[in-house]
């Protein structure tokens, strides 16, 4: 993120760019992106499995203890979806790239650093239940992280560089210096504080004969940040002579920086500097390369968006989203995290990326497999706003709107394009969706998932969500599900209800011995599947393609306002404040990829389903649930003995239509999807509510 090699050369002169600071007893505002990727990378978690949800929560929970035990008020500020520019499509592309180099290194025991698909969510249900007040912005958040923290005089939180840049009142601390892990005491006393280090741009502007600071926006377009990649800035670097300085002998690493910083420093302002720049370049490419980098400088301005009346009043106001005249509760909605940036931009941009997991890079992509869901989702955005009309896209005239998805194709990325399904009447005027009845919403879920409402009923409600997803999931996976892969799956799934019985408020309820016995179990699997312990990459693609299905299931489920229950992710029963007042240590229990591939392989050797759960009825009981709600969507391959599952014709067979099919150009994607088939009778039915009890659906 940020400018090119600037956060390395401002640590290389930490003692002359920062100060010592001991945090506490202030605001402060946190970039969120930057602290769920630095938590989840600097935490020695486990990488390869799909995710350790839980101990990546454990993590967060404890980096904000930290806060609340030094009085300081966090505020986290997190990226939306791409700016309608599109501007940093390049980087976005490029980083997508070096996310499947990364993939592959782990998919094959070497390093790498890639978040697991959910971490977002679960870093924001976390933030929820420990009331930290948040908000996702419209798009970048820098320049609303900068204005806000100036109105309140407070420091920043990133490991952004492009915070060495912007003006800021009380300065920026760097993640990588700011000691969380280590909260001091201030002798004498009982405050605590937390020992940070602080960048000043003023002591850097010193640095280089009293710059003047309004030249930084220059300099960072000069070097090259995310928003700009101008080819023709070559032409003058390679024309001027850079001034290296005293310091040059830090390597080369650092030459373009510490060269452009001293040329800038002969300057008195932003104007003159960009017309000796413009000297350099051909006479016929000056105007546009102008107003391509004042354009880009204006990035390093005050924001319009005041989150301070958001965190006030909860109201949240962005010129760019309120000039496309998007409903209000979608507005709403995003700001609230509510939505995901996966919504914001297939609706303003009818563009998409897929993000890549550690996956098996012989395979398609897991993401096709959700593809029919991602299809309803564009449909659902199709008549948004008429603003959005303007917007090149990709459909033809005589085909369905279409949507491009950046995904993953063998080792590198493609943009494949993707027709929305088109939807009846009542589902076609996006600012009326939330006005739906609880039945129709719940009916068109359920409809896309291919699940039938009544298996849902001996299910506890925070669980139907996920049961519906895994039962899509055993209709769609290409890469075919095992027995033993299903029941891991469902057995991962108890830990939250474990949890449950085991901090009941009745102490004397002899079903804790048991369940905390399973829990132990489970807890001695997942420590065994460690590093070192070979990835077995056809069931590592099996639970990405999962992961993919659940994802999209519940931005389909937050999209429609969610008639079933979101699935916590986190599992915590009580806000952190709760839980140490009442002296109760309590973990978060949720998706655990080394509990999940660690069930794997304990169920293809010794271990059986029965004889792990008969400690614990309840549990059992609870499984029984699941696995009778899933298995009638299984492929009767599943139940086969070993070595009787060879059919490659069941293997092949299914699901409506294939992957290509799926693609523009096809006629079976022309029709209305309730033409020609009952598969959503249901929806033209006027009487929606006859088909489903709403005390079901509580």
């Amino acid at each position: 993120m940020g400018i090119r090699g600037l956060m390395s050369f401002v640590e290389d002169h930490s003692n002359e760019f920062f100060t010592d600071l001991k945090v506490r007893d202030t605001k402060i505002v946190i970039d969120g992106y930057a602290l769920f990727h630095r938590l989840c990378f600097n935490s020695n978690l486990e990488l390869r499995y799909g995710g350790d949800y839980d101990s990546f929560a454990d993590v967060v929970q404890k980096f904000f203890e930290s806060l609340f035990a030094c009085n300081i008020c966090p505020y986290v500020v997190l990226d939306g979806g791409c700016d309608i520019s599109d501007k940093k499509l390049k980087t976005l592309k490029d980083r997508a790239r070096e996310k499947i180099q990364m993939a592959h290194s782990l998919s094959v025991g070497g390093g790498g650093y890639v978040c697991p698909l959910l971490i977002r969510e679960v870093f924001i249900q976390v933030l929820i239940k420990l009331q930290v007040c948040f908000v996702q912005c419209f798009s970048e958040a820098d320049r609303d992280i900068m204005t806000l923290a100036n109105h309140w005089n407070c420091p920043v939180l990133s490991s952004d560089s492009d915070f060495c840049i912007f003006d800021l009142k009380t300065g920026f601390c760097p993640l990588n210096s700011f000691q969380w892990r280590n909260v001091s005491t201030i002798k004498g006393t009982r405050d605590c504080y937390i020992p940070a280090k602080c960048f000043s741009i003023d002591a850097l502007c010193r640095h280089f004969s009293n710059m003047n600071k309004a030249l930084l926006p220059l300099f960072a377009v000069l070097c090259g940040n995310d928003h700009i990649n101008l080819p023709i800035m070559d032409t003058f670097l390679s024309k001027v002579r850079l001034p290296l300085g005293a310091t040059s002998s830090k390597g080369r690493r650092h030459h373009r920086v510490l060269g452009l910083l001293n040329w800038l420093s002969h300057f008195a302002n932003p104007t003159e500097a960009l017309d000796n720049v413009l000297k350099y370049l051909p006479k016929k490419d000056r105007e546009n390369v102008k107003e391509i980098l004042c354009c880009s400088m204006e990035e390093y301005q005050q924001s319009q968006v005041k989150l301070q009346d958001f965190f006030q009043y909860g109201t949240y106001a962005c010129p760019a989203a309120l000039n496309l005249d998007l409903p209000e509760w979608v507005l709403v909605a995003l700001a609230k995290g509510q939505l995901s940036p996966f919504i914001s931009d297939a609706l303003v941009l009818r563009r998409t990326i897929l993000h890549t997991q550690v996956e098996n890079m012989q395979q398609p992509n897991a993401h096709r497999i959700s593809l029919p869901i991602r299809q309803i989702i564009y449909g659902l955005l199709l008549n948004a706003s008429p603003h959005l009309e303007n917007v090149s896209w990709n459909a033809l005239p005589s085909q369905p709107p279409a949507f491009s998805e950046v995904e993953r194709i063998n080792k590198n990325i493609k943009t494949s394009i993707v027709n929305a399904v088109e939807l009846p009447k009542d589902y076609s005027d996006l600012s009326k969706l939330t006005e739906l009845s609880l039945a129709k919403r719940q009916i068109l879920l359920l409809e896309t998932l291919k699940v039938k409402q009544t298996i849902l009923e001996p299910i506890p409600s925070s669980l139907k969500l996920l049961v519906s997803v895994s039962c899509y999931w055993l209709q769609h996976t290409e890469a075919k599900a095992k027995l033993h892969h299903l029941q891991a799956l469902l057995l991962g799934m108890l830990m939250g209800p474990l949890h449950v019985i085991i901090n009941s408020p009745d102490k004397e309820d002899l079903r804790e011995d048991g369940a905390r016995m399973l829990y132990e179990e489970f807890q001695r699997v997942k420590e065994q599947t460690r590093p070192g312990t070979r990835l077995d990459l056809d069931t590592a693609h099996i639970f990405c393609q999962w992961q993919c299905c659940l994802q999209m299931g519940m931005y389909l489920n937050q999209l429609l306002s969610a008639p079933l229950p979101e699935p916590d992710l986190t599992r915590m029963m009580y806000v952190w404040r709760h839980i140490k007042s009442a002296g109760v240590t309590f973990k978060y229990r949720l998706y655990s990829g080394s509990l999940v591939h660690g069930l794997c392989r304990q169920l293809l050797t010794s271990t059986s389903v029965e004889s792990l759960l008969s400690m614990c009825p309840e549990a059992k009981q609870l499984y029984e649930h699941l696995f009778n709600a899933t298995r009638s969507y299984a492929s009767a391959e599943l139940f086969l003995p070993k070595g009787k599952s060879n059919s490659k014709k069941k293997r092949q067979k299914k699901h409506g239509t294939s992957w290509s099919k799926n693609r523009v150009g096809t006629t079976s994607d022309t029709k209305c999807w309730y033409e020609g088939s009952n598969r959503f009778g249901l929806l033209t039915v006027e009487n929606l509510e006859e088909h489903i009890e709403l005390s079901e659906l509580e």
